[in-house]
Order: structure tokens, then C-alpha cells, then sequence
């Protein structure tokens, strides 16, 4: 008797339209600019690390994203590209242990700096510290679908379209949810951007300076 031992984890690039994603895309003429990981295709809960509220870009760590963060306001579709990759079950269950450990620990932040220098010094790690990139790029090791071949932070968005090319499942746009998320829409004031910008830094150069040896684990 067969046994359903079959899984399909599906990695998501997507088309940002936030302001540093129009930015992005107008120095690097590559269309994406955000990726995120779904354990569906419904596309209803997209997992990454990117900015809490769309207003407060270094508010960011860990988060569960959903269609509404990437349509908003007057947009009402946004653009994807989707590759699945087949994963046991036993896969499946160590992905999902996996990031059940970052959401409950309050210690993962973004990192910002191996973000806006990828294309100098083509990423490097900062003590739990993610970006989207790496990331997703980390999960990718907990599979046996791709192999990589450079350490999971080095790889940017372009490298994870390349790798993953001979599993491409869709692309095209995905309609907007039913509802606006409010709370994510909710402008701060101006000093709690700045507030924020601080914090971050503070820890990524503690971090860089006093936990050079511990990376990301």
C-alpha cells in the first residue's frame, strides 16, 4: 500500500510595488524585487523577511505576508513568479520546526546591511539576522530538490530565479484580497521611522562586532 509521503513547498519572487522596489528595479532592470515561501498554491500566506507595516520599512524581521501587502491602495493585481519543489514529508516537518524556532524567538531581525551591499560584497552573515534572501536561500538547504553551491547567504533573488529555473510552476499576476490589512497599512509617526532606523543599526553593529562567530545559527 502507497503511502502519500509527497509534499510541494513553492518559492515566490514577487514583483514589489513599494517605493524601493521601483527603486531597485530601475538600477538593476530585473524585475523582482521581494521573495517569500508558501506551503500552498493558493497563495494566501506567503512567509519571509520583510518590513512589519508598509510605512516602516526598518520595523522588519520575520513575517507571515498575504496578497494585500503586496496589492495596495489602487493597485489591484501584483506580478509573480512561482517555481515548486517537491519535498518529503520528513522535509516538510523539519522546514515547518524550522520556522516555528524564528517566530518564537524574538531575536531575528533584518539584515539590512547584507541587503543594500549584495551587490558589492554579494552577502555575508549577521548573528539571526535574515533578509528575504537568505532566507528563503536557508530553507533551500532543508531540501533535496536544488543543490547550492555557494553558501545560502551569498545568494540574491536573480541567483534563486537561476538555480531554480527547471522547477518553474507559474508566472503572472495574482489579484489583490478581499480586504485591505489595516494595521499593516497604518502610517507611524516620522520619529518612529527614525526610531526604528536606530534600533536596528544598534544591533546589527553590536551583533557584527561581538557575535562574528556564532552567524546566523
Amino acid at each position: 500500500m502507497k503511502t502519500n509521503n509527497q509534499k510541494y513547498f513553492y518559492i515566490v519572487l514577487i514583483k514589489a510595488l513599494t517605493g524601493l522596489g521601483k527603486f531597485s528595479r530601475f538600477f538593476t532592470k530585473y524585475e523582482y524585487t521581494h521573495i517569500a515561501v508558501s506551503f500552498n498554491d493558493l497563495y494566501d500566506d506567503f512567509i519571509s523577511f520583510s518590513r512589519k507595516r508598509h510605512y516602516s520599512p526598518f520595523d522588519a524581521g520575520f513575517m507571515h505576508e498575504h496578497r494585500e501587502h503586496y496589492a495596495f491602495g489602487n493597485n489591484e493585481t501584483f506580478q509573480v513568479k512561482v517555481f515548486r519543489l517537491k519535498v518529503s514529508q520528513e522535509e516538510t516537518g523539519k522546514i515547518k520546526e524550522y520556522l516555528s524556532e524564528i517566530e518564537q524567538d524574538g531575536n531575528y531581525i533584518f539584515n539590512l546591511y547584507s541587503m543594500l551591499t549584495m551587490p558589492v560584497f554579494h552577502g555575508f552573515r549577521i548573528y539571526k539576522a535574515f533578509n528575504c534572501m537568505s532566507f528563503t536561500s536557508k530553507l533551500l538547504t532543508m531540501t533535496s530538490e536544488v543543490k547550492l553551491t555557494k553558501p545560502y547567504y551569498k545568494y540574491s533573488i536573480k541567483d534563486i530565479d537561476l538555480l531554480l529555473k527547471n522547477h518553474l510552476y507559474f508566472e503572472g499576476e495574482l489579484k489583490k484580497g478581499k480586504q485591505e490589512d489595516a494595521e499593516y497599512m497604518k502610517r507611524g509617526i516620522v520619529f518612529s521611522n527614525i526610531f526604528y532606523f536606530l534600533k536596528l543599526n544598534m544591533i546589527l553593529i553590536y551583533r557584527i562586532l561581538f557575535k562574528r562567530k556564532k552567524g546566523n545559527e
